[in-house]
C-alpha cells in the first residue's frame, strides 16, 4: 500500500489515529490545566465558581502564602525532594550504568543469576518493602535522617535491566578491546567511553528514577518523624489533613501541587532532547 499523494485526502486510518492521540492528551493534560486554574482562585472560589476557567485569578498572592505560610516550611520541603529526588537519581543512574554494563559485557560466574534477581527486583513492590527498610534503619539509629530517604532511592532494578539492555546492543565488544589494547583502564573506559555512548539509556533511567523519588508516598512517611525533613508529597498531605481546621490549607495545597509539578515538567523538556537523538540507536547494529 502506497501513501497518499501530497495535497490528497488523508487516510481514514490516520484521522482515527490523529483523533485517538488528541483524546488521550487532552485525558492526561485535563488535570494539569485543571490544577493551573485552580492554583489561581481563592479558597471560597474554589468550591463557588466553574473549576475549568479562570476566575478573579490571582496565582502570585497565592503562591506568595504558599511559600510563606508556617515560617517558611514549603520551601525547606521543596530543597528536601531536590534532596531526595535529584540526588538520589543521580547515583541510581551510575549504579545502574556500572551494574548493567559489567552484567553485560563481563563474564562471571552467577551472572544470571544476579540478573534474575534484578528483575525479580523489578516486579517486587517499593511498599512491601517500607516496613523491613524501617526496621533496618531503626537497628542502625538512621531513621528520621536524610539517609532514610536517600539510601533506598539509589537502587533501581528497573535502571539496571534496562542498563543491560541497552549496553548489550549498543556498545562493541571490539570497541572496548580497542580501548584496552591503547592502555585504558577499565574504570577509564567506563567513565569516558560507556557513559557517552549510553546517554539515551542513562537519561531515562534518572528520569524514571526522578519522577518515583518525588512522588514517593510511603518511604517518607514511614521513616521521617520531623516535618523539617518532610517532602513536598508527604508535607501536602498533611497540610490536607489539617484542612479541617484551617480551611485556607486547601487552597494551600492546591497552590504546592501546582509548584511541585513545576520541576518535573521542565526536567522532560530539558532531557527530552537526548531520547530524540539516541534512544533506539543501540538497537539497531551495523
Amino acid at each position: 500500500m502506497t501513501a497518499s499523494p501530497p495535497g490528497g485526502a488523508p487516510r481514514p486510518g490516520r484521522i482515527l489515529l490523529v483523533a485517538f492521540l488528541a483524546l488521550a492528551a487532552c485525558y492526561f493534560l485535563l488535570p494539569v490545566y485543571w490544577l493551573t486554574v485552580a492554583a489561581t482562585k481563592s479558597n471560597a472560589d474554589l468550591y463557588g465558581s466553574f473549576g475549568l476557567w479562570f476566575d478573579n485569578p490571582r496565582l502570585w498572592h497565592n503562591l506568595t502564602r504558599v511559600f510563606t505560610y508556617n515560617d517558611h516550611i514549603y520551601p525547606r520541603w521543596a530543597l528536601n525532594s531536590l534532596l531526595y529526588a535529584g540526588v538520589g537519581a543521580l547515583l541510581a543512574t551510575l549504579l545502574s550504568a556500572a551494574a548493567g554494563f559489567a552484567l553485560a559485557k563481563y563474564r562471571f560466574r552467577g551472572r544470571e543469576a544476579v540478573f534474575r534477581c534484578v528483575l525479580a527486583g523489578v516486579l517486587l513492590p517499593s511498599t512491601a518493602l517500607a516496613l523491613p527498610l524501617y526496621l533496618m534503619f531503626n537497628k542502625l539509629g538512621l531513621t528520621n535522617t536524610y539517609w532514610s530517604v536517600l539510601i533506598p532511592s539509589v537502587v533501581s532494578p528497573f535502571g539496571v535491566y534496562l542498563c543491560r539492555i541497552y549496553a548489550e546492543s549498543a556498545i562493541s565488544d571490539n570497541l572496548l578491546e580497542a580501548a584496552r589494547v591503547d592502555g585504558a583502564r577499565e574504570e577509564r573506559i567506563f567513565f569516558t567511553l560507556v557513559l557517552r555512548l549510553m546517554t539515551p539509556a542513562l537519561v531515562t533511567v534518572f528520569l524514571f528514577q526522578f519522577v518515583h523519588i518525588w512522588n514517593n508516598y510511603f518511604l517518607p512517611l514511614a521513616m521521617l518523624s520531623d516535618d523539617r525533613k518532610y517532602p513536598i508529597t508527604l508535607g501536602l498531605v498533611t497540610w490536607k489533613e489539617a484542612a479541617d481546621r484551617a480551611p485556607e490549607l486547601t487552597q494551600y495545597t492546591v497552590g504546592g501541587a501546582f509548584v511541585s509539578v513545576i520541576p518535573l515538567a521542565v526536567a522532560m523538556l530539558v532531557l527530552q532532547r537526548y531520547w530524540r537523538t539516541g534512544l533506539t540507536e543501540g538497537s539497531v547494529k551495523e
